[in-house]
């Protein structure tokens, strides 16, 4: 029984012990010949990726990304934009610090590795273990060489895929090249923030010298980026940086590359950055001009030199007047162009770096009394003249009543008055006569882009526009009526070569050349006696100021000695700001700008001599207080008020133009404590007042229109025919009461 059992026994184990036994041998042959093929499918991977890797002179100069550098009308450089290289620098010429800086912290097997690291790949494959299931993105693994194959042949795309083409690049690399020619690649083309590549351009970006001038701190710094680039730059966060490159010299001790004492000795907070560049003004600039370049020109990859039109000390002078006179807690925009549309000056904002949103081309707000620019134009063009007389008087416009901010109208005056004192009810007229239609076509014709509504209230400005198309407008019209077209690139060249020039297209007219004229004879008046004298700069300017809605929007636009500027104030979250005008605070930065502005330029007198309007304003001018040209008669959205709902409790005097309330000269001596009118001199005395209807007394308030004086008794001439008044000389009124008012 006993030997029985023993031969059973024995038969089992050997039934059990010889299949597994074979099984363990196979799967080791198996495995060998597996990894036998695999070292020759890598081996003929790494030899033929090898033969096809360019040289390393090559690779030296293979592109490494579009770099724009943008200059003024005078050559300086505004910015450079895209990635930046500094110049190339040999193994040799490298820091030796900086070399052991890199090695220490990035790979600090780089001198004994084929490429790829064994130990590298072992404690990654450890942390994969550890931490499956968890998401974790495994890192840490890749050796200088590999970096380098990255940069140069592969994306930053995280797959196997992607890992396994590096790692056979790095061998085919190590076998092509020595390692001193892949740690200068490395190091003249690795990102280390701030838009630098390479060391050179990150040590120019950083410390303000040249890499061949590094120091063992600076070294540490620059080296300690490479990990995280944005996290770890000494700009961003001075204290990560630091921290990071006592790391890297930590690491430089343990490799043995420094000393301990020289690690102590060695402190990076001492390191001097160099002075970040100001985010000035200009950005607005080159942001809304560099986009151009992709309908100008099809080149991408050689480095660009942009030249603009942008002249720097306009540039300052708009940074300036924008700063200097825009409200507390209000923006402020500036366009200037040249005669032929070339931007001299554009300011977005008050400050790019707290607000890089573009208030010059990008926001769109309503004109207010800016916009009548293009109903006179129409009107001009439809044959009226400024000599002609029209009516300041009650209309109804298909159930719209629009009045003056003032509730007054004026009777018989010339259309000079009309546009000079901004009167709103002309302005419905002329809109109705010629049509709204034709109005908003006219707006486009000179090169409004943004949606023109054709309510009758659009003639007070309630459509939305931008600062460059209503600068661009009234350029056209300084231009005599020939279409001007912003531009900001004059030409871009690369590798030293012209690849595109402007050319500058005087072929459209717009209107012709006499209705330019005539509208800029009424741009005159404004300034001169009208709402724009805050733009008066000593020499002949045509401007216009628009103010909206509960003094939400302030506009100047004017031009003078060939230089179109037009300047908007507002808050962006569009609420009111009291006190704020066309003919307050945008007509003085107009001026502010514009007397440096034009200051080399010869002075330019008009084609059309400035006529003042019948009605002139008297010394007390300051009496005036400027109110909204749309705010009485639209609602915030532009559309017509009911003209049945009563007025506001105290926006509005009394109508003078009833009884006692009349607005003489009498009225204004009492309201304003001025001389008796006995005292006034011959050519100012106003004829005897005509019996009016009795009315309530007037307010004493300063009046906070723009409408003029009230005509004394004259006829109430509507506007006809403009063929009728064309055959018919213009006649004069009758002599009125100076005002001052706007």
């Amino acid at each position: 029984m006993s030997s029985f059992s023993q031969q059973a026994s024995h038969a089992w184990h050997s039934f059990l012990g010889l299949p597994w036994k074979r099984i363990f041998l196979w799967a080791i042959g198996v495995g060998a010949a597996l990894a036998l093929l695999g070292a020759v499918a890598l081996l003929i991977a790494v030899y033929s990726t090898r033969a096809s890797l360019p040289s390393f002179h090559e690779l030296k100069s293979s592109p490494n990304g579009q770099m724009i550098r943008v200059r003024a009308s005078d050559g300086s450089v505004l910015v450079s934009l895209g990635p930046s290289y500094g110049e190339w620098i040999e193994h040799d010429d490298i820091p030796e610090v900086m070399r052991d800086a890199m090695v220490a912290v990035e790979d600090r097997r780089y001198y004994s590795h084929p490429g790829v690291d064994p130990v590298a790949l072992a404690r990654i494959a450890k942390f994969a273990i550890d931490n499956r299931n968890t998401g974790r993105r495994l890192q840490g693994a890749s050796t200088i060489t590999q970096q380098v194959a990255r940069t140069i042949f592969l994306s930053n795309k995280y797959d196997v895929g992607r890992k396994l083409r590096e790692m056979v690049l790095a061998l085919a690399m190590e076998r092509k090249f020595s390692k001193d020619q892949i740690l200068e690649l490395y190091l003249n083309k690795v990102y280390f923030g701030g838009g630098a590549y390479g060391i050179d351009a990150a040590s120019r970006r950083f410390f303000g010298h040249d890499a061949t001038e590094l120091s063992l701190a600076e070294a540490a710094v620059i080296a300690g980026l490479v990990k995280a680039p944005s996290r770890y730059s000494p700009t961003a966060d001075a204290q990560a940086a630091v921290d990071r490159a006592s790391t890297v010299l930590r690491l430089m001790v343990e490799t043995g590359t420094i000393t301990p004492a020289q690690a102590a000795a060695t402190d990076p907070e001492e390191v001097e950055l160099a002075p970040e560049p100001r985010q000035n003004s200009v950005r607005y600039f080159t942001d809304w001009a560099l986009p151009q370049l992709e309908v100008l020109i099809d080149e991408t990859e050689a480095p660009l030199e942009v030249w603009t039109t942008l002249d720097p000390a306009m540039q300052r002078a708009a940074d300036a007047a924008i700063r200097d006179n825009a409200p507390t807690g209000v923006q402020g925009a500036l366009v200037s162009l040249d005669r032929d549309g070339a931007v001299r000056a554009m300011v977005g904002g008050k400050d790019y770096v707290s607000s890089i949103y573009n208030r010059a081309t990008q926001a769109e707000r309503q004109p207010g009394s800016a916009f009548k620019l293009f109903v006179y134009l129409a009107a001009l063009e439809a044959g009226y003249r400024p000599d002609d007389l029209v009516t300041d008087e009650r209309i109804d416009i298909n159930g719209w009543q629009p009045r003056n901010s003032s509730g007054r109208f004026s009777g018989e005056m010339s259309l000079r008055t009309a546009f000079a004192y901004s009167v709103n009810t002309v302005a419905a007229k002329l809109g109705a006569e010629v049509g709204f239609g034709t109005v908003a076509d006219m707006a486009r014709r000179f090169g409004v882009t943004t949606e023109i509504n054709t309510q009758p209230a659009m003639v007070l400005g309630t459509s939305n526009v931008r600062l460059i198309d209503m600068t661009r407008a009234f350029a056209a019209v300084s231009q005599n009526g020939v279409a001007v077209t912003p531009y900001g690139i004059t030409r871009v060249t690369a590798n030293g070569e012209t690849i595109y020039t402007h050319q500058v297209d005087r072929s459209r007219v717009l209107v012709a050349p006499y209705v330019a004229a005539q509208m800029i004879d009424l741009l005159q008046t404004a300034v001169n006696t009208g709402t724009g004298r805050a733009a008066q700069i000593g020499r002949p300017v045509a401007g216009k100021t628009g103010t909206t809605t509960a003094n939400k929007d302030g506009w100047f636009l004017g031009f003078s000695s060939g230089l179109t500027t037009g300047v908007w104030m507002g808050r962006d979250d569009a609420r009111a700001v009291p006190g704020l005008g066309g003919g307050t605070a945008p007509a003085r930065a107009f001026a502010a700008f514009m007397r440096p502005a034009v200051a080399g330029r010869p002075v330019e007198e008009f084609a059309t001599e400035v006529t003042l309007p019948e009605w002139q304003l008297e010394p007390e001018a300051d009496a005036y207080y400027e109110g909204p040209d749309n705010g009485l008669f639209v609602d915030e959205y532009g559309n017509p008020i009911d003209s049945g709902a009563p007025l506001p409790e105290g926006d509005m005097p009394a109508d003078p133009a009833e009884g006692e309330g009349r607005l003489d000269q009498d009225w204004m001596d009492r309201v304003l404590g001025r001389t008796p009118q006995d005292e006034v001199p011959a050519q100012q005395q106003p004829l005897p007042p005509q019996p009016q209807p009795q009315a309530r007394q007037p307010s004493l308030t300063p009046p906070s229109d723009r409408a003029p004086p009230p005509a004394g008794g004259g006829p109430s001439a509507g506007i006809g025919d403009p063929r009728d008044r064309q055959r018919e000389p213009a006649r004069t009124p009758p002599p009125i009461p100076t005002i001052a008012q706007e």
